[in-house]
């Protein structure tokens, strides 16, 4: 168990290329993942900031979104999100994601490999 009070966000500038930074809080990490999951956080964009376009080899990645809304690049096409959308890159494919809205954009990120 992780209680948020012991979590440290970390900051990422510019992460695949995309405007501002990001905060990324590791929900579990090191052995807790296991042999199939590379990653399990909790991401924070600010209004303006984003995840640049990036493809994923030998995993996958899906976000659960909490809270605000942004746009959505699943292989180059675009989508509006929201609180309760479920978003999934399959192996081989590319994505990213910004916050176009005026409050905080926050998700669960999930990296499972193949």
């Amino acid at each position: 168990m992780t209680k948020k009070s012991e979590r440290q966000p970390i900051k990422a500038e510019n992460v695949a290329g995309g405007a501002g930074y990001i905060l990324k809080e590791e929900l579990i990490k090191g052995e807790q993942l296991g042999a199939y999951c590379k990653m399990f956080n909790e991401v924070t964009l600010k209004p303006g900031c984003e995840i640049g376009y990036h493809e994923h080899h030998g995993e996958t990645e899906t976000y659960y979104l909490t809270k605000g809304a942004g746009i959505y690049n699943d292989n180059g096409k675009e989508y509006p999100v929201e609180v309760g959308d479920v978003t999934f890159c399959a192996d081989g494919n590319g994505h990213g994601i910004k916050n176009a809205g005026e409050e905080d954009l926050v998700f669960v990120a999930l990296i499972l490999k193949e």
